[in-house]
């Protein structure tokens, strides 16, 4: 299916995405007809306040859909004094940042503890919390970083590592991966035992059980947001310390991110380095991207966004614990 290119939207309230939703089964649309598209049973059908509903996709039969409303009602459930930071397309995605009050000192700057939760109405953006999905195994808690000047999260983690140590060796080995031309993937690294992986199965039925599994994954994250990102916080800063080669458009041509998003994420960076009053640091590299990973047009789902994001932070603290000139 094709999907139209969508610039995100910026939402602080639950009641700008929590409407209601429903799938409709072909069969009953068309009584008359049979269904020989097995793989397309269900319409899921939105109806956005104040506008027309919405057929945001076609599914199977076993597809289910996680409201929003079931997602607020189990923030709520585990989480207090939040502000939220909600990012939503028009083709039905959904990027929604808790922002705690724990604050992170980077430099200057003061950063606020998060979680992102996706969810997708659509079928391109599954459900995940901090980018793990029922399907997939849990890691290490990750977390994210919220930044007020550029409104989004950084999800760029690396405190599913024992100690920078590992972290960097890590690192190593992904270089290696990509000069024999094989495709790194950030999140395919062995953090020792893993609990056992909820899966999600085809067809849920009952509101109760995904209420169950939602909180299960929300929960490990209360739990981990009250420690100190131990390992982030050393990248963080070394990020933050390093400056950027003189040519540093070179530095975010580089990067694996569509050529249009450098030209625009350069733009931001000379926009930050006269806000703030820096030099070309790692890190306002890394800020504008993500900026620009998260305003721009695109066809880009808002989950590859995040693996983009993800990708582009390995990348920029390879450079900056590997080499580059610290800023004292």
């Amino acid at each position: 299916m094709t999907y139209l290119s969508a610039v995100p939207q910026i939402a602080t309230s639950w009641d700008e995405i929590c409407y209601p939703v429903e799938s409709i089964m072909l069969s009953e649309l068309l009584p008359d007809y049979e269904i020989v598209a097995t793989d397309r049973q269900q319409l899921i059908v939105g109806e956005p306040t104040g506008q027309r509903k919405i057929v945001f996709g076609i599914q199977s039969a076993g597809y289910t859909i996680i409201p929003n409303e079931l997602i607020q009602k189990v923030v709520d459930k585990l989480f207090t004094g939040y502000d939220l930071q909600i990012r939503h397309t028009v083709t039905g995605e959904f990027s929604i940042g808790i922002v705690l009050p724990r604050e992170q000192a980077v430099g200057q700057e003061h950063l606020r503890r998060s979680i992102v939760v996706t969810n997708g109405y659509n079928g391109k953006t599954p459900f995940s919390v901090q980018g793990r999905t029922f399907g997939s195994q849990f890691g290490p808690p990750a977390g994210s970083m919220y930044r007020s000047l550029c409104q989004n999260a950084l999800v760029g983690w690396a405190d599913g590592f024992a100690d920078l140590d590992q972290y960097q060796s890590w690192l190593g080995g992904q270089s290696r991966m990509e000069a024999g031309g094989r495709q790194s993937k950030s999140r395919s690294v062995s953090h020792g035992d893993q609990p056992t992986a909820i899966r999600k199965q085809k067809g849920y039925q009952s509101r109760e059980e995904l209420e169950m599994l939602l909180t299960a994954m929300l929960g490990e994250l209360a739990t981990e947001t009250e420690n100190e990102p131990a390992v982030t916080a050393i990248v963080y800063e070394r990020l933050q310390r390093t400056l950027a080669p003189r040519e540093d458009d070179k530095v975010l041509r580089s990067l694996p991110i569509p050529v249009q998003l450098a030209r625009q994420a350069q733009d931001r960076l000379r926009l930050e380095q006269r806000l703030l009053g820096e030099k070309a640091s790692y890190w306002l590299i890394y800020n504008a991207v993500n900026y620009a990973l998260f305003t721009a047009r695109s066809s880009l789902t808002l989950n590859d966004r995040y693996k983009l994001d993800e990708r582009v932070f390995h990348q920029l603290a390879g450079l900056a614990l590997y080499g580059g000139n610290i800023n004292n």
